[in-house]
């Protein structure tokens, strides 16, 4: 059975430009990549189908001259697949715009205080050998759990970095306009209440 090289090239083409846009931050070019993906990847179910025969129809012909019609099937339903992953992705993004005026995806908040206590623990433990490292560890630990997970005093139990202003969004929203965000169900009450 010959394949065709060109097609093969082709729907590799497509599958690498695809992950390479999904793993961007802009969820326009996910959604890009989403669809060069699926396109890469019914590309490849055509090209598993085989070379062209005559249609699968019971009694038509000698099932050895017929296309298999298995590739084309999961074709239509992965082409529905991927329209629905589109049509989510799209409203994603425009919502996205509506809140922030750009669709990049932020970073997250709690990875960003994992990675700092990450460092935090990774620095302390450079400063101490590492079998008294270890012990410093656990006997933290066992402190921790004989006060009932109660942090040594002075010292926050989250963590110094929960209020950190890299931890602030950048974004505007409404509750941060103030004065131009529409009244809660609360203050349209309390202003009947006062007239």
């Amino acid at each position: 059975m010959p394949v065709s090289l060109a097609l093969l090239l082709t729907a590799g083409i497509l599958i690498a430009c695809g992950v390479y846009l999904v793993l961007e931050r802009t969820l326009t070019r996910i959604i890009l990549g989403f669809v060069l993906l699926g396109n890469g990847v019914n590309l490849l179910f055509v090209v598993s189908a085989g070379r062209p025969g005559l249609p699968p129809f019971e009694g038509s012909a000698d099932p050895e001259e017929m296309t298999d019609p298995l590739p084309f099937a999961m074709v239509l339903t992965a082409i529905v697949i991927s329209l629905g992953i589109t049509a989510f992705g799209m409203a994603l993004s425009y919502r996205a715009w509506q809140l922030f005026g750009h669709d990049e995806v932020p970073d997250d908040v709690e990875d960003r205080r994992v990675l700092r206590r990450r460092r935090r623990r990774a620095e302390d433990a450079a400063r101490l050998p590492w079998s008294q490292a270890l012990s410093e560890e656990s006997r933290r630990g066992a402190l921790a759990q004989s006060q009932g997970f109660l942090a040594p005093e002075g010292e926050d139990p989250l963590g110094s970095d929960l209020t950190s202003a890299e931890d602030v969004p950048q974004d505007a929203t409404e509750a941060d306009e103030g004065e131009t965000a529409a009244p809660t169900r609360r203050e349209r009450t309390h202003r009947r209440e006062e007239t």
